[in-house]
C-alpha cells in the first residue's frame, strides 16, 4: 500500500513526506520531480510553453505509473485532484491524507517561490489562494482516507499522526 500526500500548496506535502518515507521505510516519490525530469524544463516552463492542460497531462501519466508501485510515499502536486482519473489511479492502492492549512500560512509558506506559476494569472496572491482552496477542497475531501491541518503543527508532529494513521490503516487485521 502506498501512502499518498494531498492538498493545495505550501501546506507541508514534500517536508513530510519525506520524513514520511524515511521513518517508515518507504520510497519516497515527488510527482513535481518526475513531471520536471521527464519534461526537462521547470514546472513553469512547462507551463509556458504547453499551458496547464499539458501540465495535467504529464501529471497524469506520472500519477498512473507512481499509484501502480507499491509502497511508496506520493507527493503529489496541488492540482492532482482535478482529474478524477488520478484520484481513482491514487485510491486503488494507496492511503490518500488531505494537508491542510490556513491560507495565511500558505501565503506565507509560498509566496517567494518562482517555482509555482500563477494558477489563475489575475489576481492577488492571497485572493488566488483564496479562490483555488474554495474550489479544490471538496475535491480534496472527496479523494482523502484523513485530513490534516499542519498550521499548527511542526513537522514531526505531522508526521508522527500521519504515520499512525497510515499504519492503523495498512496493517492487516489478524486472524484468530
Amino acid at each position: 500500500m502506498n501512502l499518498v500526500l494531498i492538498g493545495y500548496r505550501g501546506t507541508g506535502k514534500t517536508a513530510i513526506a519525506r520524513r514520511l518515507a524515511d521513518r517508515l521505510d518507504l520510497t519516497y516519490i515527488g510527482l513535481d520531480d518526475e513531471i520536471v525530469r521527464r519534461a526537462g524544463k521547470s514546472i513553469p516552463g512547462i507551463v509556458a510553453e504547453g499551458g496547464w492542460d499539458r501540465f495535467r497531462d504529464l501529471e497524469s501519466d506520472v500519477v498512473r505509473e507512481s499509484a501502480a508501485r507499491d509502497r511508496c510515499v506520493l507527493d503529489t502536486g496541488g492540482g492532482v485532484i482535478l482529474r478524477p482519473a488520478n484520484v481513482e489511479a491514487l485510491r486503488r492502492n494507496g492511503f490518500i491524507v488531505w494537508l491542510q492549512a490556513d491560507v495565511a500560512d500558505i501565503v506565507r509558506r509560498i509566496q517567494g517561490d518562482s517555482q509555482r506559476p500563477s494558477l489563475t494569472g489575475q489576481k492577488s496572491f492571497t485572493d488566488e489562494v483564496e479562490e483555488v482552496l474554495a474550489e479544490r477542497r471538496p475535491k480534496y475531501a472527496a479523494a482523502a482516507d484523513a485530513q490534516i491541518d499542519t498550521s499548527s503543527l511542526s513537522i514531526d508532529e505531522a508526521v508522527d499522526r500521519i504515520a499512525a494513521l497510515f499504519l492503523d490503516r495498512s496493517v492487516p487485521p489478524r486472524r484468530r
